[in-house]
């Protein structure tokens, strides 16, 4: 998965951050060679941390803005909230008790018009740990 590409520490023997250009989609075929044309572009981004998903959303808009494309987004979309209600006792004696815990997923949509270059050339940031990022094109017809 992609937690497993995604490193924290800062050492001095270790890789250079992950670029979004980095990411493939498990199980998406090799995209076609690029051939200049104008595609859309829709970009899903995925985290449980708030500030670091809203941190590489401005950072990619504002780079496809500097390249004068043109962007729909960040849409935000629901947030999905998974819930784990436990009981506290370890046995089923005592009183009645709860532990209630939530993880929370956030996820935003970016949408962009542009040809292949110029996309490997945006998402050429480097991202947030933490944050998924799935890039899927169309061909406009």
């Amino acid at each position: 998965g992609y937690r497993s590409q995604l490193s924290t520490s800062a050492c001095k023997n270790s890789p250079p951050p992950l670029t979004m250009a980095d990411f493939v989609k498990p199980g998406a075929a090799p995209a076609p060679e690029d051939d200049g044309s104008i595609k859309r572009i829709r970009i899903t981004l995925t985290s449980r941390n708030v500030r670091a998903l809203e941190k590489v959303c401005a950072d990619l808009k504002r780079g496809a803005l500097e390249k004068d494309l043109q962007v729909r987004g960040p849409v935000r979309l629901p947030t999905k909230k998974l819930r784990i209600c436990t009981r506290k006792a370890p046995c089923g004696e005592g009183t009645n008790t709860w532990d209630k815990y939530e993880m929370r997923i956030h996820k935003r949509i970016i949408d962009l018009h542009a040809s292949k270059d110029k996309v490997r050339q945006i998402t050429s940031i480097s991202i947030e740990p933490g944050v998924e990022v799935e890039v899927v094109q169309h061909v406009d017809e």
